[in-house]
């Protein structure tokens, strides 16, 4: 089976080296991240439920798609792949702004996309166990009661704050 490599970075966010997917994880190494946030053209946010198999925040509910860009890849080409593989999303990702993220799990260099997509959608088995559109109220009431991942609520919080959303 074919590792998957990232680009292992520095603290300013340049590439300093190249890892396995699992060296990343295990060295809590500061890589490169996509985060998709996915609105309908009534303006609902689309939210999934992470596998339990996730090797970060697993069975956590998401609100965004996205994941770590591969060893060489640019942020615009991973956003890309990531929304087609997770989601099976063929609309253009649109760029929001640059994102930082640390916590005990991980360390990222991010930039943050949005798209609009009304669907359907195709979810990659392997990560997403199930998805809806939700307005941004009911989102909310979810976040208040379910676990939500951290950094993708981080995200929305700062797309709040740049008024995007």
């Amino acid at each position: 089976m074919k590792q998957e490599m990232v680009d292992v970075l520095n603290l300013e966010g340049e590439v300093v080296g190249v890892a396995t997917r699992r060296e990343m994880r295990m060295g809590r190494l500061p890589h490169r991240c996509v985060y998709i946030l996915v609105f309908n053209k009534k303006g609902e946010i689309f939210i999934h439920l992470r596998t339990a198999t996730k090797d970060v925040f697993p069975s956590h509910w998401d609100v965004c798609a996205g994941g770590v860009v591969a060893a060489g890849e640019d942020f615009e080409i991973g956003a890309r792949r990531e929304g087609f593989e997770e989601l099976g999303i063929l609309a253009e990702p649109q760029f929001l702004f640059p994102f930082r993220y640390e916590d005990e799990h991980t360390t990222v260099f991010a930039r943050v996309y949005h798209c609009i997509d009304d669907g359907p959608f195709v979810l990659q088995k392997e990560e997403v166990v199930l998805g809806e559109f939700v307005s941004l109220i009911e989102l909310g009431k979810r976040i208040a009661i379910e676990k939500f991942c951290p950094d993708g609520l981080k995200v929305l919080q700062e797309a709040k704050n740049f008024g995007l959303i």
